[in-house]
C-alpha cells in the first residue's frame, strides 16, 4: 500500500507526463511557426489545416514559382514551407535538401531544413544541418532557436535554454524565441517561469496567434481558467475555447484524482 507522500509524487508524475504529451504538439507548432514577423522562415504567412483549401492553393501557389526556377531561395522557402504546411514532410524535405545543395552556405534554408527534419524525428541529422550551418564569428540567432528546439525535443532542456539565452543576447526583443523557451519550461513543467516568459512574448509586437495559444494553456493547466478562456477568445471561437480549457481542466482532475 501506497504512503500519501508516495501517491502525490505518482499523481505528480503522472501529470507531468500528461502535460509533455498535451505540449508537444504546441512545442512543435510554437517552433515551427514560421511567420516572418515571429523571426523564423518562410514567405507562407500563418497557419492552416493540412488538406484543406487554403493549404493546397498555397501548395500550388508555391509550386509555380519553384518549377520556374528551382534554384530561386525564396521560391525554395516558400513551396517547401507550404508543402509542410500541408502535411506533405518527404516532398518539403526533398526541396529543402535540394535548396542546402543548391545554396550551401544560405543559412536560413539550413534552418527551414533543419525544421523540417526535427518535426518528422530525424533528430542527429537536423542538429548536424544546423551546426554546419553556424558560424562562430558571426553567429545566427534564428539556428540556435532551431537547434534550442531540437534538444527540448530529446529532452536535454538545459541545452535548450542555454542556446536560447544565447540568441536573446542578439535578439532580445523577438517573440519566437521567448515562445520557444516558455514552450522549453512548458514541456519541464516548471509553469510559473512557462507563463512569466510566454507573458513576455505575448507582450511584444509581432507575436502570433500561437504564442498567446501556448500562453492560454499554461493559464489553463495552472488552473487560472477564466484568464486562460479570455486569452484564448482573442484567438478562436469562444465557444471553442472555452471547450478547449473544459477539456483540459477535466484531463488535469482525472489525472489528480
Amino acid at each position: 500500500m501506497h504512503s500519501p507522500g508516495t501517491r502525490s509524487l505518482h499523481r505528480r508524475t503522472r501529470l507531468a507526463t500528461t502535460l509533455m504529451a498535451m505540449t508537444a504538439a504546441a512545442f512543435l507548432a510554437g517552433c515551427a511557426s514560421n511567420k516572418t514577423s515571429t523571426g523564423t522562415h518562410s514567405p507562407a504567412s500563418g497557419y492552416t489545416t493540412p488538406g484543406s483549401s487554403q493549404a493546397m492553393a498555397q501548395v500550388s501557389r508555391w509550386s509555380k514559382s519553384y518549377e520556374s526556377d528551382r534554384k530561386n531561395r525564396t521560391a525554395i522557402l516558400g513551396y517547401a514551407d507550404a508543402l509542410s504546411q500541408n502535411g506533405q514532410m518527404p516532398q518539403s524535405m526533398a526541396v529543402l535538401r535540394a535548396g542546402v545543395i543548391a545554396h550551401p552556405k544560405d543559412r536560413e534554408i539550413a534552418s527551414a531544413y533543419g525544421k523540417v527534419l526535427a518535426m518528422n524525428g530525424h533528430f542527429e541529422e537536423a542538429l548536424n544541418v544546423l551546426q554546419r550551418a553556424q558560424r562562430p564569428d558571426t553567429p545566427d540567432w534564428k539556428l540556435m532557436s532551431a537547434e534550442g528546439a531540437i534538444y527540448d525535443q530529446i529532452g536535454n532542456h538545459a541545452k535548450a535554454r542555454s542556446l536560447y539565452k544565447q540568441a536573446l543576447l542578439i535578439a532580445p526583443s523577438d517573440p519566437s524565441l521567448l515562445n520557444n523557451l516558455g514552450l522549453s519550461y512548458l514541456l519541464s513543467n516548471e509553469l510559473p517561469d512557462a507563463e512569466y516568459t510566454l507573458r513576455r512574448a505575448a507582450a511584444l509586437p509581432g507575436a502570433d496567434s500561437r504564442v498567446r495559444q501556448n500562453l492560454a494553456l499554461v493559464l489553463g493547466i495552472q488552473g487560472k481558467y477564466d484568464e486562460a478562456i479570455q486569452v484564448a477568445q482573442a484567438e478562436i471561437d469562444p465557444q471553442q475555447a472555452k471547450a478547449n480549457i473544459d477539456y483540459l481542466r477535466h484531463m488535469i482532475q482525472k489525472r489528480q484524482g
